[in-house]
């Protein structure tokens, strides 16, 4: 069966969440062997329709191009929308890396017998119906499918309009090859596509279990306001690179160049630099050639600007310190030492990754225990924030929230547990009058 976008449109979105129920209960009786052949079959499917996913991306991108044009699409958002051949083999590379994942469910968490023949057992589970709402990138799509399916959830997704075409013939890929396999139902997979829908899907709290946003900060901010469904939100990243005083200049130089320029369209992408005051003439000059080289603006603090000289960088405003510009500008303030450093990413940051560059392993050890972000790391580049890198084959987005998922959110974040209480005849009045006792053993 091929997958009609007309035809699921004309369905309300409350019949497709009660649809999406019923088949989330299906997919809890699908066994872990099926759910990766599938998503094997997926992944296969997705690289022999290149040319049609090509060709729905090239139309999307080119009825963008306008609004890109009159500055109301950012070009970190156009950045996100188009997609290569390259990208098409990276998303069936992550639904493979799902699907040779272990089975995140029936995994026992804990067992503990509370009497003799009364044993209790803590086992993960999925969590049912997931709501996502994310603009512009169409390889959400393949990475939401494979976690969803693989961890036994079903998923409605809303896409922004400006990928409307390319969501849809992944979608449609998507629905072919669940066709071919009758125990999962085509409903665990569903398109959304009107802002109205959204406004409905946020009211569904009987029928959908989360809402996950990915996008902007109004995004994110929008649908938590709006929800009835507890929501993972999906921060905006403003990610700091720490250059300590006992920095090597090399490591520093490589790490602040990839957290800045591999692809700065993303969340994981460095904001602003922080330089200790005591390398900052030395370092400095050496990282603003290589950034203004790559067509990095840079914007600093008035001690930078006196140090590099108004050609080369313009002055910082406060604004500036908590911007996400998700573009090739970064922002550079000069610290006194290690705890200005950790204040100012206290204030500005958003919690969502930092790093440190110091052969000082104390420096180190207290920027990681004291730094209270989702990704804490030394000597690493921030882009690393991310759950195909972390080996969680694909992620829905990261979140910078303390509740539930914190940081990547792979699979784990797609289930919770339940409590398997197994007895043999046992009843609560015993307890209380004392003719019976608990033991509350832990059993390995």
């Amino acid at each position: 069966m091929t997958y009609a976008p007309k035809e699921r449109s004309e369905r309300t979105v409350r019949e497709l969440a009660s649809r999406a129920r019923n088949a989330s209960r299906a997919l809890v009786k699908v066994s872990n062997e099926n759910r990766n052949e599938i998503l094997m079959s997926v992944a296969k499917a997705i690289e022999d329709s290149t040319q049609k996913i090509l060709e729905a991306n090239g139309r999307d991108c080119q009825l963008s191009k306008p609004t890109l044009e009159a500055g109301k699409m950012s070009s970190a958002m156009f950045a996100r929308l188009k997609v290569s051949e390259r990208g098409i083999r990276e998303m069936a590379g992550r639904v493979r890396g799902v699907a040779r994942l272990a089975d995140p469910l029936g995994r026992r968490l804990s067992v503990t017998e509370l009497d003799e023949g009364l044993v209790l057992y803590k086992e993960s589970c999925p969590l049912g119906v997931i709501g996502i709402v994310f603009e512009s990138r169409p390889d959400v799509v393949p990475q939401v499918g494979a976690l969803a399916l693989k961890s036994g959830n079903a998923v409605l997704l809303k896409a922004g309009a400006e990928a409307s075409r390319t969501n849809e013939a992944l979608v449609e890929i998507w629905h072919d090859c669940l066709a071919r396999f009758p125990a999962v139902p085509q409903d665990s997979l569903c398109l959304l596509h009107t802002r109205s829908d959204v406004m409905e899907l946020l009211t569904l709290d009987r029928d959908v279990d989360l809402v996950i946003p990915r996008g902007s900060r109004d995004l994110v901010e929008f649908v938590a306001r709006n929800s009835r469904i507890p929501v993972l939100e999906h921060g905006e990243g403003i990610c700091h690179v720490y250059i300590d005083r006992a920095a090597d200049f090399e490591k520093a130089l490589k790490i602040t160049f990839d957290s800045k320029v591999q692809y700065p369209a993303a969340c994981n992408a460095a904001e602003t630099l922080l330089v200790h005051q005591d390398i900052a003439r030395e370092f400095l000059p050496r990282i603003a050639t290589k950034l203004i080289a790559a067509g990095v603006e840079m914007r600093g603090c008035s001690q930078t600007v006196r140090l590099l000289g108004e050609v080369s960088i313009s002055h910082a405003s406060e604004r500036d310190w908590a911007m996400e510009y998700s573009d090739l500008i970064l922002s550079v303030k000069i610290v006194n030492d290690l705890p200005e450093a950790i204040t100012h990413i206290h204030r500005y940051g958003s919690g969502h990754t930092e790093t440190i560059v110091t052969e000082d392993f104390d420096a180190a050890r207290r920027f990681m225990d004291e730094v209270d972000a989702a990704g804490v790391y030394h000597k690493a580049s921030t882009r690393f924030a991310d759950g195909f890198r972390y080996g969680l084959g694909a992620e829905l987005g990261i979140s910078t929230g303390k509740l539930h998922a914190r940081g990547p959110v792979g699979l784990d974040g797609l289930t919770t547990y339940k409590y398997k209480l197994f007895g043999d005849g046992h009843i609560v009045a015993d307890y209380c009058s004392a003719a019976r006792h608990f033991t509350h053993r832990a059993v390995e």
